[in-house]
């Protein structure tokens, strides 16, 4: 049903007369007489009875005249909610994070959720690769991955992490690393959970020239930090978790080239409520 129709219909009702319509729609009498008639033969029904006295509501108009209001009104409020979509005011955003990104992300979407808090985030724990996936495939707005992402994403970068070990607080700190991580027994986080941060230990491990040993796989990095503070064994993790490790842990850096990477925000689709995330995500860095 065109929206015209209904709107010259309602029109004709609330003011009872086909001329005084046809000024307040900036149209023609015959225009407004020819589109009632129009709606009329798509309704299968009168809707008004027309006289010298102006134009009188049938009783299918009557029962019809509550609907087109209806409609009407909720065609108006599409548009202005589109409007505001549009704007980047209003709408929802669907944001994953990896391992690297356990403490920059949340900042992020508070520092969006306080400039914009009419737009709805969801936060979900997702390894890069599968960020990458579903920002392509369109099911992801915006993620924080580790670099470099595939063709296709734009990123940007936003902070450097790099591999650090983990230590029970006041153990001392190895003086050799490669030595003291060679035959080792670590606690590990599921190589499935975490296979950008899995190959980074890898590459670090065949640069040093030492394989650890596993004393114990964990489904998460929270859990895998509490196994060492609670002294399970240590473990290899990236530096930036140290802001969310409980109170027992120590973290030392590892300073070899293979042992850091970048983490940056990405995202497929051009829009104002994209720019204006990443805008939120860069100050959360800073």
């Amino acid at each position: 049903m065109e929206l015209r129709l209904l709107r010259t219909f309602v029109t004709v009702a609330r003011t009872g007369n086909v001329s005084a319509a046809a000024v307040e729609l900036s149209t023609s009498q015959p225009a407004v007489t020819k589109q009632l008639q129009l709606l009329e033969r798509r309704v299968g029904a009168s809707l008004f009875v027309r006289g010298r006295q102006g134009a009188r509501l049938t009783g299918a108009g009557e029962a019809l005249l509550p609907d087109a209001l209806d409609l009407l009104a909720r065609s108006a409020s599409f548009e202005r909610r589109a409007e505001s979509v549009a704007a980047g005011e209003d709408g929802t955003l669907a944001v994953g994070f990896g391992m690297s990104a356990i403490e920059v992300a949340p900042k992020a979407v508070a520092v969006f959720r306080g400039r914009h808090p009419r737009i709805s985030v969801s936060l979900d724990d997702l390894p890069s690769t599968v960020q990458c996936e579903r920002l392509l495939a369109g099911t992801l707005q915006a993620g924080f991955v580790r670099l470099p992402v595939p063709d296709g994403i734009m990123r940007r970068r936003l902070q450097q992490d790099r591999l650090a070990i983990a230590l029970p607080a006041g153990t001392p700190e190895p003086a050799d690393v490669a030595s003291w991580l060679d035959g080792r027994p670590l606690v590990r986080l599921r190589p499935h959970r975490g296979p950008g941060l899995d190959g980074q230990i890898t590459r670090l491990y065949d640069d040093l020239g030492c394989r650890p040993l596993v004393l114990q796989e964990a489904d998460d990095l929270l859990t895998v930090l509490a196994l060492v503070a609670a002294g399970v064994g240590p473990a290899v993790v990236p530096a930036s978790a140290g802001k969310v490790a409980p109170g027992p842990v120590h973290l030392i850096p590892l300073r070899a080239k293979s042992a850091s990477w970048w983490v940056g925000v990405a995202w497929v689709e051009r829009s104002v409520l994209l720019e204006r995330f990443v805008d939120a995500a860069t100050a959360a860095v800073r």
